[in-house]
């Protein structure tokens, strides 16, 4: 065992988080749409807070290597919003338990996935960034979730830049959502030994994923994801159903 999960389980998760953060650093998206239902159907004690984590590398490579495109607008009216946010994500995720997760993350993964076929066209405004914010920050630390509503914001944006700011306010958000679980004593020592664990894992998805962003056809493979992550959503639902 390590840091009280079976080694077994350490071994799959690990799967998982190369696979998601493959993902994510081709199209933008996975870790936690991906690894969110499919870690909560092994341990659900590690969601959101070890992808919390583990998101903040990720993105931090990608804010390294194209800072330049960032829209400093989205960020300046989005990311003081994601700080209500996160509390409010914090007092869903400590106060629902193991089987209501499970079903918050089911659920949340499901209607991230429909947003993702269909394309919602929202005005970007002052008033809707901060919307976005909001909702983004609390999704995203409650489970593990919160592309989609940033997504809708600012999907009419060139998709390197989208990437890159989104990448900005993932790695500030999640910072800021893993002290507030540290501050309330909800930060389990098994995310944080497993988090460092899987760091070498994340390091190599990044160039691979890279790559693959270069040579796979991006809407093709995007869709793969997406069922992916829908029939593992409604696997953890079913899961979370019968209990």
């Amino acid at each position: 065992m390590i840091a009280g999960v079976p080694l077994w389980a350490v071994l799959v998760i690990a799967v998982i988080v190369l696979v998601g953060s493959f993902v994510q650093a081709s199209v933008g998206l996975g870790l936690g749409m991906l690894g969110a239902p499919l870690i909560a159907l092994v341990d659900p004690s590690l969601v959101p807070t070890m992808l919390l984590l583990l998101v903040v590398p990720l993105s931090g490579a990608v804010v390294l290597a194209d800072w330049r495109h960032i829209d400093w607008r989205v960020i300046g009216w989005a990311l003081p919003a994601r700080l209500p946010g996160t509390f409010l994500g914090v007092w869903l995720a400590t106060s629902v338990g193991g089987r209501g997760l499970g079903l918050l993350v089911a659920l949340m993964v499901l209607v991230s996935v429909w947003f993702a076929f269909h394309t919602v066209e929202v005005r970007q405004t002052p008033l809707t960034l901060f919307a976005a914010g909001l909702a983004a920050g609390t999704t995203g630390t409650a489970v593990a979730v919160g592309g989609p509503p940033m997504a809708i914001v600012t999907a009419h944006r060139p998709p390197r830049e989208v990437r890159v700011t989104l990448s900005l306010f993932f790695v500030v958000g999640s910072v800021f959502s893993a002290a507030v679980f540290a501050w309330e004593g909800a930060l389990p020592q098994a995310s944080l030994v497993l988090g460092l664990l899987y760091l070498p894992l994340v390091a190599l998805a990044y160039p691979l994923g890279s790559w693959a962003n270069r040579r796979v056809p991006r809407e093709t493979f995007r869709r793969g994801v997406l069922v992916l992550c829908a029939v593992s959503a409604l696997g953890l639902l079913v899961k979370s159903l019968l209990g």
